[in-house]
């Protein structure tokens, strides 16, 4: 009995110790970033808009952060920098607020 017991016993432990297969996670900020992309699609139709680049984020209050987003797009021939900051409850997963910013480009004009 002492000898099954232990066997049981020392089996759990070595599967217990075994790695296991992580499970691929997807970033938080994914839903945000695609309600991202689809309002910058929408500001700029003509535009080709594949990816961004996350900024961050920035903890409001204890529940609510906010994650903002660059894009870069051509606008009549200009290139300009659009930034989306998109305010969400963690709590119950709401969006709370978004905001778009259109920053033009500065060219550098050299001598």
């Amino acid at each position: 009995m002492k000898k099954r017991l232990l066997g049981i016993c020392m089996t759990i432990l070595f599967v217990s110790l075994l790695p296991f297969k992580a499970i691929a996670q997807q970033p938080d900020y994914e839903k945000y970033g695609r309600i991202a992309i689809v309002v910058v699609k929408e500001d700029f139709p003509e535009d080709e808009v594949k990816e961004y680049t996350y900024l961050g984020r920035k903890k409001i209050s204890e529940t609510d952060v906010m994650d903002s987003f660059k894009f870069k797009v051509t606008e009549k021939g200009k290139p300009i920098t659009v930034v989306v900051y998109i305010t969400h409850s963690l709590a119950n997963k709401k969006l709370l607020s978004l905001t778009v910013e259109m920053k033009p480009q500065v060219q550098y004009q050299g001598r």
